[in-house]
């Protein structure tokens, strides 16, 4: 079984696009920032976590509406013309009763509802979201809500969404990210500049490992469970037929799930860092005393994971060696090493090949002799699927032309349209060449807070100095200084005086599953009874709740219910 960041990361937005549009197509082009009227920002503060994101909508000569959706008043909802400051999980039914106003006041394009399916019984099921039903789900007024609905219905007004982590990592997150994708269905707000339903990922090969990792879809965006599939991909790669799986592998969290009830002996990590990263981590070190073998494959020997390996293979840095990546607007971009790596360490991509040869099928692996090879073999692989690439001729053409947003296919002209954008003739990858209008009820919280553990905790980045684990950000001089050096909790100050807390006071977070000690931050931009820990300090994920999105299994890093205490002290 194989599993891939995109699990923690964008499996949910992965999951939403191929269930909507019958294939993981994420839709704009990073200019479309500059040439919105209104951008809606969900569950994204772009300015700290991706600040040249937010420098791009600073470019905006539109004067557009900025407005952020989010339960804090994130430095980018500080800096938006308008904040919506929801309560924790209301964003489904907030967006519900958005499309009830909107079908309501036929604010509609009928043109680019006549390409969707559903329509009759998406109508009937927001019908029951009036504004007035939701205030207490959402913590909104009757009036902020008409008036954001206005605002991202405005006829001939371009408007994009735009979500990340705040909408992904949910235990109901691809239904939030279709209940945007249906907004801009029913608004025409698709396929067009400064529109869209539009996911950013973390990382800048995000849509790569999407597409090429064989976990939310076979290689080269084809499809486990079909048999031409299977037969085209062992034809072009040369591996027998019965090697390749009609299922898909376990999803993260139940090879871990298999790990611990002892069904899998033996793990394998690379370039990343669960035992900090993973949700309610305290399972990870109970699992490891299960595992009979675990290899981890990382730059650093310092990583938690790192430090629980019988085998770490040193493995080379993006800067010492060569290869490409994808981005999220689709973009095909190469990368060039300026250094030799350090010591014994690898580039993966040789890592993989040496180990290939000493399990005995290297032979499979002879016509991958180098980074580009391997890239050339992928991209005929892609032919006739919604992000054909046959049309690149090699490194040097995704140079010449500073990357190359997929599909481009053969046969067309060699030099790219710079700025592409999907679904402008209305024709998606469904079946019936519709987009699908899904929709199912907001569900229950998986861990709401009680009289017990009273507190809703919320984590997310910290500062525009932290990366994720820190696996390298934590090792330069210069950031460090840049933010706190022990994990702390943001606490409104209603809260903080109920508790009789003061800045820098020693307090205990507690869940069911662990505790953390930190230190108090009085902070106005959490709402009363939320509290908010960064999730770059190793001791946050104790914390953190097992739950997963149904659909497409990524964790629920966003809220779980927690306690206050002080500290004992002997």
């Amino acid at each position: 079984h194989c599993d891939a960041n995109t699990r923690q990361c964008m499996a949910t937005a992965v999951t939403a696009y191929k269930q909507s549009f019958g294939f993981d197509a994420p839709p704009a082009t990073y200019a479309d920032f500059e040439e919105s009227d209104v951008i809606v920002l969900m569950g994204a503060n772009l300015c700290i976590a991706h600040p040249i994101l937010w420098q791009r909508i600073m470019r905006n000569r539109r004067s557009p509406e900025i407005i952020v959706i989010d339960p804090r008043a994130t430095e980018t909802a500080q800096a938006a013309t308008r904040h919506v400051s929801l309560k924790p999980k209301g964003d489904l039914a907030l967006l519900y009763s958005i499309a009830h106003c909107i079908l309501r006041d036929e604010r509609v394009d009928p043109a680019s509802i006549a390409n969707t399916e559903g329509m009759d019984e998406f109508t009937r099921f927001v019908a029951d979201y009036p504004p007035s039903a939701v205030t207490g789900m959402t913590g909104l007024s009757v009036d902020g809500i008409e008036s954001l609905a206005l605002m991202v219905s405005e006829p001939g007004k371009r408007v994009s969404w735009w979500w990340t982590m705040g909408v992904n990592q949910s235990h109901e997150g691809v239904r939030t990210a279709q209940a945007i994708i249906n907004l801009c269905l029913i608004t025409g707000n698709i396929g067009k500049p400064g529109t869209g339903p539009n996911s950013i990922t973390g990382q800048c090969n995000a849509m790569g490992s999407r597409l090429f990792s064989n976990t939310t879809s076979m290689v080269g965006g084809h499809d486990f469970s079909n048999p031409a599939h299977r037969e085209k991909v062992a034809t072009h790669l040369g591996i027998p037929p019965g090697n390749i799986p009609a299922d898909p592998s376990l999803a993260y969290d139940q090879i871990l799930a298999a790990a611990e009830e002892g069904k899998i002996k033996g793990l394998w990590i690379v370039a990343t860092n669960p035992f900090h990263s993973w949700i309610d981590s305290g399972r990870l070190a109970r699992l490891r005393e299960k595992l009979e073998f675990l290899v981890v494959q990382d730059m650093y020997h310092t990583t938690e994971s790192a430090k629980e390996a019988d085998l770490l293979l040193p493995a080379a840095s993006w800067g010492e060696k060569a290869g490409c990546f994808i981005n999220s607007e689709r973009r095909i971009g190469t990368i060039k090493p300026f250094r030799q790596a350090p010591g014994e360490a690898l580039s993966d991509f040789r890592i993989f090949r040496l180990i290939a040869e000493q399990w005995g099928c290297g032979e499979l692996f002879s016509r991958w002799t180098d980074p580009e090879s391997a890239f050339l073999l992928l991209r005929d692989l892609t032919k006739d699927r919604p992000c054909d690439i046959t049309g690149i001729g090699g490194y040097s053409h995704l140079d010449e032309h500073g990357g190359i947003q997929w599909p481009f296919p053969s046969g067309g002209d060699a030099r790219p349209v710079r700025e592409r954008r999907l679904f402008a003739d209305g024709r998606y990858h469904t079946p019936s060449g519709k987009a699908r209008l899904l929709f199912s009820a907001p569900a229950t919280m998986p861990e709401p807070p009680d009289p017990e553990f009273p507190f809703i905790l919320l984590t997310g980045r910290g500062t525009s100095s932290q990366w994720h684990t820190q696996s390298r950000t934590g090792k330069s001089d210069i950031l460090r200084k840049l933010y706190p050096a022990e994990v702390y909790v943001e606490i409104h100050p209603d809260d903080a005086r109920k508790y009789r807390l003061k800045n820098q006071d020693r307090v205990l977070v507690e869940s069911r599953r662990g505790s953390i000690e930190t230190s108090v931050y009085i902070a106005p931009t959490v709402q009363p009874g939320n509290l908010f820990i960064p999730m770059h300090y190793p001791e946050v994920n104790r914390l953190t709740h097992s739950s997963f999105d149904p659909h497409s299994r990524q964790p629920n890093y966003k809220a779980c219910a927690v306690r206050l205490r002080r500290p004992k002290r002997d």
